[in-house]
């Protein structure tokens, strides 16, 4: 049997899938907090950009600010939106998590 690097099938090791290595943009020491309206039938989300963090660091910290805020949310791309207008409780929540904190737009 000759092995070829033309794999077609194998059953050798299940299916194959390429590492995706994700990349992390580092951040530049600010935690960015802007309320967005846009596209969301006029309910406000605040987002928060510029962690620096990876996805499981994003996702811990969503949950932290969501109990903390009494709101829902998620994490999109490399930003956190929490629904509704906690400002004050998100940057305490960052604050106390090491970020400094600055407030973007109105």
């Amino acid at each position: 049997m000759q092995h070829d690097n033309n794999l077609v099938y194998s059953t050798e090791s299940g299916r194959i899938k390429e590492e995706k290595s994700q990349t992390v943009t580092p951040s530049d020491g600010f935690a960015k907090v802007r309320r967005e309206t846009k596209g969301r039938k006029g309910k406000g989300v605040m987002t928060i950009s510029g962690l620096g963090l990876d996805a499981k660091g994003l996702k811990d910290l969503a949950s932290k600010l969501k109990k903390t805020c009494g709101c829902g949310g998620s994490v999109v791309g490399e930003t956190i939106e929490i629904q509704g207008d906690k400002r004050d409780q998100i940057k305490a929540v960052l604050e106390k998590n090491g970020f400094n904190v600055k407030f973007i737009g109105g």
